[in-house]
C-alpha cells in the first residue's frame, strides 16, 4: 500500500472515531477555496497534448486529489490567479468560485450542484501553453454533504434530498437547501464554500449536524 494511500485510510478513520466521541450524528466540514475541474481535452489545450496532473495531496473524497497545476481565470472586470486544479480529468470543465470570486471577474455564477452546469456562465482560462474560453462551465457550488450509503441509512436521509444543517459557537447558525448526497464511494463530510464558513466562524474539521423535522 502506498505512503499517501495508508496516510488517507488513518485520516479517515481518526475522523470517524472523532464522530463517536463529539455525537454519533456530527458531521465533519470542510472548507474550499476556488478551484477548477478539467476535461482532458481542456488540459491538453492548456498544458501541451496528453498532459497528465500532477498530484500534490489526496482530497477527502475517495480518488480526489488537488494537482500542482493552477491556472489564471480571466472575466469581463478582473482576473484570478493561481487557480488549484483537482484532478482526476472530468467529462467536461467546470469551475467552482464564491460569490465574492464572481464579483471580482464581472460573473455572477448561479449556485448550482457539481455538474449541473446548463445555462452557466463562461470564462477565459490561461495555462502555460494555452488559453480556452469556456462558453459555460462557471458555477457557485451548493453547499452539500457527502454520505456513503451505510451514512446515509444512519441519518435516514436519501439522496438529493434538501435539509438543515445547524452549526454551534460564537456566530451559530442554521444552514438551509443544503444538498445530501449519498454514494458507497462518498466519505461523510460537509461542503461549504470558504464564504460561507467564514459567516459561521467553521474551519475545516469542525462538526455539524443535521436538523430533523419535529
Amino acid at each position: 500500500m502506498k505512503e499517501e494511500e495508508l496516510i488517507r485510510l488513518i485520516t479517515a478513520e481518526v475522523v470517524k472515531e472523532l464522530c463517536k466521541r463529539n455525537n454519533s450524528m456530527a458531521i465533519p466540514v470542510a472548507l474550499s477555496n476556488r478551484h477548477i475541474h478539467l476535461s482532458q481535452k481542456d488540459l491538453d489545450c492548456l498544458f501541451g497534448p496528453g498532459y497528465t496532473l500532477t498530484k500534490l495531496r489526496d482530497l477527502s473524497q475517495p480518488g480526489q486529489f488537488a494537482a500542482k497545476e493552477k491556472v489564471k481565470l480571466i472575466g469581463p472586470k478582473g482576473i484570478l490567479e493561481d487557480v488549484r486544479i483537482l484532478g482526476p480529468v472530468r467529462n467536461q470543465t467546470q469551475v467552482e468560485i464564491s460569490i465574492g470570486d464572481g464579483y471580482q471577474l464581472g460573473i455572477m455564477p448561479p449556485v448550482r450542484p457539481s455538474g449541473d452546469l446548463a445555462d452557466t456562465p463562461g470564462c477565459i482560462v490561461v495555462g502555460p501553453k494555452g488559453v480556452v474560453e469556456l462558453k459555460n462551465g462557471v458555477i457557485c457550488a451548493q453547499r452539500h454533504i457527502h454520505m456513503s450509503t451505510e451514512d446515509g441509512a444512519r441519518f435516514k436521509v436519501r439522496d438529493k434530498e434538501i435539509v438543515k444543517v445547524r452549526c454551534g459557537g460564537l456566530r451559530a447558525l442554521v444552514f438551509d437547501q443544503v444538498l445530501v448526497r449519498v454514494s458507497p464511494n462518498f466519505r461523510l463530510e460537509m461542503h461549504l464554500d470558504i464564504e460561507e464558513g467564514n459567516a459561521a466562524g467553521l474551519k475545516n474539521g469542525n462538526f455539524v449536524e443535521i436538523l430533523k423535522e419535529g
